[in-house]
């Protein structure tokens, strides 16, 4: 069942968690301490620009548990627009804060790598006395999605008992194995961490420290692996023109859209049964500020197991924190091949569902 209770804003159509790197170091924790299945997802610039134009690469992070900014051009542009994303939470620092605390110890299975790579680091790992260890390894090569997930790679994977799968298999075939196959696997925390696997083994060195700060890393990258110029000078281009098309157009209408407390106070939501759909009626301007009557209507219409329709011909505003929310229902009705209808959009909503790139939403709307 999709948390509503996330802190969780739409930035260019993808979900992304406001959460610090210690919470989410902690979150993962828990997950393996509770058996709980956690799909982490850590989108950069590069995953944002691949989600544009690829449903099923976008949904894989919409269906995640958690999602964190791994890009200083993300925290950027979410501190341009006033979402609480304050730091970049990347995918390696939380397997190194992981790996740094011994007295805390958990298991890792690496899934992918160039060959051989995988294998050393989980040789590496084990030689350490540190917070993580290698339970097993496997370099699948460059077969499909289908041809990885037969049942004795599925069945190899869950008797290691490892606490946390790492796939590196690119970032599109990664998500979309893991989408395919997380419902099969036992491993509580999930996630595609390209790039650890060569860190751990070596291959290839993470930038200083000052340069993941400070937005450089990717020219270290470049240096460490030439082969990734064209696609930063691809996503590169793309991010100017989101930036001219949205991020600067959504920042200019934050400044002369205010709402205040009186807007708020009078937002209402209420859920109703209307035969196999359930009706979520909203009224007034909804924010973050304001948002727990909202959460709570959301999550009873997604415990309903029906269709879903909103009505928001009385909505005067929404924020990314809103439609936040609205991505993650989209999410979980579209795993449970069920419908989510937006109905009667006011011209103002409409235009901040535009700015935050989630017009995927709009495609389900009736007049």
């Amino acid at each position: 069942m999709v948390d509503f209770n996330r802190d969780v804003y739409c930035l260019l159509g993808l979900p992304f968690d406001a959460v610090s790197m210690p919470q989410a170091v902690e979150r993962v924790r828990r997950a393996v301490s509770d058996r709980r299945r956690c799909f982490l997802s850590t989108p950069n610039l590069s995953f944002l620009i691949g989600c544009l134009n690829d449903r099923g690469f976008r949904d894989s992070v919409i269906n995640s548990d958690l999602s964190v900014a791994d890009g200083m051009p993300l925290v950027w542009m979410a501190r341009l627009l006033g979402m609480p994303i304050r730091e970049r939470v990347t995918g390696s620092g939380i397997f190194e804060a992981l790996r740094s605390d011994s007295a805390c110890r958990i298991s890792v299975y690496f899934f992918g790598g160039p060959e051989g790579v995988a294998e050393r680091a989980c040789q590496r790992l084990n030689k350490e006395a540190a917070g993580i260890t290698c339970a097993g390894h496997e370099c699948p090569g460059f077969g499909s999605v289908a041809g990885m997930s037969d049942e004795s790679v599925i069945a190899r994977i869950n008797a290691s008992g490892a606490d946390f799968l790492v796939v590196a298999l690119g970032a599109k075939k990664g998500q979309a194995w893991i989408e395919h196959n997380r419902s099969r696997i036992t491993v509580p925390v999930i996630s595609h961490l390209g790039a650890v696997v060569n860190f751990v083994a070596g291959t290839v060195h993470r930038a200083p420290v000052w340069m993941q700060r400070s937005g450089l890393e990717w020219l270290w990258r470049i240096r460490e692996e030439p082969g990734l110029f064209r696609r930063y000078f691809r996503d590169g281009l793309a991010l100017i023109v989101l930036l001219l098309t949205r991020v600067v157009p959504y920042a200019w209408h934050l400044q002369r859209h205010k709402v205040d407390a009186d807007q708020l106070a009078n937002a209402d939501a209420e859920m109703r049964e209307e035969g196999r759909r359930s009706v979520v009626r909203l009224r007034g301007a909804w924010t973050r500020k304001n948002m727990a009557p909202l959460r709570d209507c959301l999550a009873r219409a997604a415990t309903a197991g029906k269709d879903v329709s909103l009505e928001m011909g009385e909505v005067t505003y929404v924020d990314s924190a809103v439609v936040g929310l609205f991505v993650l229902l989209h999410g979980y009705q579209t795993q449970h091949g069920r419908q989510l209808l937006l109905l009667s959009l006011q011209p103002l909503v409409r235009r901040v569902m535009g700015y935050c790139r989630a017009e995927y939403l709009l495609n389900h709307v009736e007049a």
